[in-house]
């Protein structure tokens, strides 16, 4: 169940509101569009929510299991690979669940009163399990573009925040676990992150209360960062068109009329240092560039001016109008249907989805390969190790001995 879209402080974009405070009441302005990935992501989280919902919250028959299960196929963005990845989801709530003690409480897609620590704010919990003194937060995610931790992340903190006011009088968890599952996306689809429910509970009200009631009266600096790409002001904030237009100290040779004491005419050429920082700038720029294309052919195509620029007729290609038709148009005069097809094989990744992971991997497992990837250019923050043309220990004792 999503978030209701008029919430000024929701604690999906908490991240976002909690550094730059006046982008809050600035998103305002800006319609809340959706897109097909939200949509894909919410019917994901449907069929996730009535897996969970039969086996812990709600008694339910095969019958209006399949009933229900029946109508979120019929969605548009439904895809049969949402079955194994929910199923996948079902099994990880299961182990939390049977690694309480006793029957811990379960809660599916639940309303979460977040205004004891920003005004207004709400949110829902895809999963809350609770027993003993562990509080479990779990948030399925379903994008796979974007990489999420559950460390110090202020939604999921926020979620905490709301399950330990929704059960502080039936329950007193002395820690809380918070977890993202997030099955299509690199690496571990499972990633938990453990903090004292005092430490959140100071976090909420030292940290986030200040933050929350700057951002709801649009008070505070303009701040731009990565929370950037998930603004619906994005693409026309000055404060974020600022940051990436600040090229100056890299205009190459300035050589003034009358050097000021202690300065020097820059290098023709930039140092190891500078590109770094270059590269790193030009990461933002090309987020914030594609953000302003896509902010001005929507303006233009609205009949709005931009100066300089106007819309057009892109690129196009040939097609059949009924590939059908045309294909029995050509076998009739006489060309040979093997001459209209070329067989190849699929891919590993193709046959792996049709066969299922399981099944894919009894058959074929032994025969699957991971060779060394090409070399490619990330931040220092990528978690990845570094890559080294020399050889490993291990490739030159199979070079000795072979």
């Amino acid at each position: 169940m999503p978030e209701r879209k008029h919430a000024i402080l929701p604690a999906s974009g908490a991240a976002r509101w909690m550094a730059c405070t006046p982008s809050a009441r600035l998103e305002e302005q800006f319609p809340d569009t959706g897109s097909d990935y939200a949509a894909e992501g919410t019917l994901a989280h449907s069929i996730a929510e009535l897996k969970v919902r039969k086996k812990f919250v709600e008694p339910m028959g095969l019958r209006k299991f399949n009933t229900r299960m029946n109508k979120l196929k019929k969605d548009p963005h439904y895809q049969e690979e949402m079955q194994r990845y929910t199923d996948d989801y079902l099994d990880y709530v299961s182990k939390v669940v049977m690694s309480y003690s006793s029957a811990p409480h379960v809660a599916v897609e639940l309303k979460l009163d977040l205004s004891r620590y920003a005004p207004e704010s709400f949110g829902t919990g895809d999963c809350i399990v609770l027993g003993g003194d562990t509080l479990h937060v779990i948030d399925f995610k379903y994008g796979r573009g974007v990489v999420v931790s559950p460390e110090n992340n202020p939604q999921l903190m926020l979620y905490g925040l709301g399950a330990l006011d929704a059960y502080g009088m039936l329950y007193n968890p002395t820690h809380v676990i918070l977890t993202i599952f997030q099955p299509r996306a690199e690496g571990d689809a499972v990633k938990e992150w453990k903090i004292s429910r005092d430490n959140l509970i100071n976090w909420g009200t030292n940290t986030v209360r200040p933050a929350a009631e700057a951002a709801f009266t649009g008070k505070g600096k303009f701040k731009p960062g990565d929370w950037c790409r998930f603004c619906r002001a994005r693409a026309t904030c000055r404060a974020r068109a600022g940051a990436n237009t600040a090229l100056e100290d890299f205009k190459g040779i300035h050589v003034p009329s009358k050097k000021a004491a202690g300065s020097f005419p820059k290098p023709p050429l930039l140092t190891d240092a500078e590109v770094g920082d270059v590269l790193q700038r030009g990461i933002d720029i090309e987020k914030w560039l594609s953000d302003l294309k896509e902010y001005a052919l929507s303006a233009v195509l609205n009949g709005k001016e931009i100066p300089g620029w106007k819309a057009v007729e892109g690129r196009s290609r040939r097609t059949f109008d009924d590939i059908e038709k045309a294909f029995n148009d050509i076998k009739a005069a006489g060309v040979d249907e093997a001459m209209l097809y070329e067989r190849k094989p699929l891919t590993l990744a193709a046959l792996e989805k049709a066969l299922g992971k399981k099944k894919f991997l009894e058959i074929a497992g032994a025969h699957v390969v991971t060779p060394p990837g090409k070399p490619t250019l990330v931040p220092e923050s990528d978690k990845r190790p570094p890559y080294s043309l020399k050889p490993t220990a291990e490739e030159d004792f199979k070079k000795a001995t072979g």
